[in-house]
């Protein structure tokens, strides 16, 4: 057992304990699995609606008979004080406590029980297991951190014991990149993890330099990229930059890792610990809902993430993710009344900016119904062909009409996490 393992150990997450009933799980047909999951997503629902006056309040008094009668909850509804929320027999000194702020901005504070944290941990540990390397693998992660002196000092407590080194994305000039470089020559790295923006930020000054970094790090094993989206030319771009496999993860904080790419190419749902299920929106998308199975102390039931996903099954019959649209509040409105996801415009936009070769960022903002505001770093400016090149490309992908603005600014504005938002729209809906 390694340090990290024992640390989680120490902390009562009974990762031993966890591991034995994932692999029970994974050992399920995928038939067995799914009538599991309908057996598992009622029986979480029972406990908290027997044993949570919280969500018990929510339901109301009369017990559904049918899953889609139990109500859809969205982060606002779990926005209070964590204490008020606790299943009977959890307090914060029995649970895993954490928060996030998301996309919104808004704070939202979370508990698991801890073999419902476990459990997730256990569900890492064979997902990463796929591409050789575990929960103490060395890795370089490409995050933000908080800056006030006590959560500072424990999120490096936690890289130590994590044998992480940690590169902070809020400053991302080229004499800091180097220095990143330097790190990989130095020490033995086995895998690269963090924000897609930053890391393809990376990778693009290694192109730059016409450095491969497989080759001055040889025990790189793999690239794992999260919390924003990843295009096929941004897998393409850092594939070619590091020289080793590139896999997607999609997550988020209260739920764990919700899909894991495996090395052919299929993002594996975590079936194991979660139910997804999706529903029609009004503008014809679909919105995704999440039940965490497992998670006593917290109601994440029908819990609406504020994401669109596709789904579909693999020749095994698993649950596998085809797309990640993106967030649902994060659409494209367009004059005609279509509605387009929004990584489709940064995907257009993004094709024709780096055949120029002088991008450095760019994120996408729609102020109006039929405007569009690109803020560019760049090292020169586009030429008016170029801007040209990329009004067709609105007209064929999008629609006729559309009216772009280039916006030259020194750098783009990151979250106080360090995550970039590729798209947003202004729009009052």
């Amino acid at each position: 057992m390694n340090i990290f393992e024992l640390t989680l150990k120490f902390q009562g997450f009974e990762l031993a304990r966890a591991e034995k009933l994932l692999q029970s799980i994974l050992d399920k047909s995928s038939s067995d699995l799914y009538e599991w999951q309908e057996k598992k997503k009622w029986e979480i629902f029972s406990h908290h609606y027997d044993h949570n006056p919280f969500y018990r309040k929510i339901i109301g008094p009369e017990k559904p008979e049918k899953w889609e009668d139990v109500p859809i909850l969205n982060k606002k509804d779990l926005q209070k004080p964590i204490d008020e929320m606790l299943a009977a027999g959890y307090n914060r000194k029995n649970v895993y406590l954490s928060n996030t702020s998301g996309s919104s901005g808004h704070p939202f504070f979370f508990a698991k029980d801890k073999f419902a944290h476990a459990l997730s941990w256990a569900l890492i540990k064979h997902r990463f297991s796929q591409y050789g390397i575990g929960l103490n693998s060395s890795q370089v992660r490409f995050y933000g951190i908080p800056l006030d002196k006590k959560s500072y000092l424990a999120e490096k407590l936690k890289d130590r014991l994590s044998n992480r080194i940690r590169f902070q994305v809020f400053d991302l000039s080229e004499e800091v990149l180097h220095e990143f470089v330097k790190v990989f020559k130095t020490r033995k790295i086995a895998y690269i993890y963090g924000y897609t923006s930053s890391i393809v930020r990376f990778a693009r000054y290694l192109m730059e330099k016409a450095t491969i970094l497989k080759k001055i790090c040889p025990t790189l094993k793999v690239c794992i990229v999260t919390s924003e989206l990843c295009t096929d030319e941004d897998k393409r771009l850092l594939e070619a930059a590091f020289g080793i496999r590139v896999a997607i993860e999609y997550g988020s904080s209260e739920l764990s890792v919700m899909g894991f790419e495996f090395p052919d190419g299929q993002m594996i749902c975590s079936d194991e610990i979660t139910f997804f299920e999706n529903v029609p929106e009004s503008n014809g998308t679909t919105r995704l809902l999440c039940t965490s199975l497992f998670n006593q102390a917290f109601p994440l039931i029908r819990y609406s993430i504020g994401d669109s996903v596709d789904f579909d099954f693999n020749a095994e019959g698993r649950k596998i993710i085809t797309r990640i649209n993106g967030r649902v509040n994060d659409f494209v409105q367009l004059p005609s009344g279509k509605v387009a996801a929004g990584f489709t415009f940064y995907y257009v936009s993004r094709s024709i900016l780096e055949s120029t070769g002088c991008l450095r960022e760019f994120v996408v903002r729609q102020t109006k119904l039929d405007t569009f505001v690109l803020d560019v770093v760049a090292t020169e400016k586009l030429s008016e062909e170029e801007i040209k090149d990329i009004r067709e490309k609105m007209e064929m992908y999008l629609e006729p009409g559309l009216k772009i603005e280039i916006n030259y600014v020194n750098e783009i504005a990151r979250k106080a996490s360090g995550k970039i938002q590729h798209f947003y729209s202004e729009l009052e809906v």
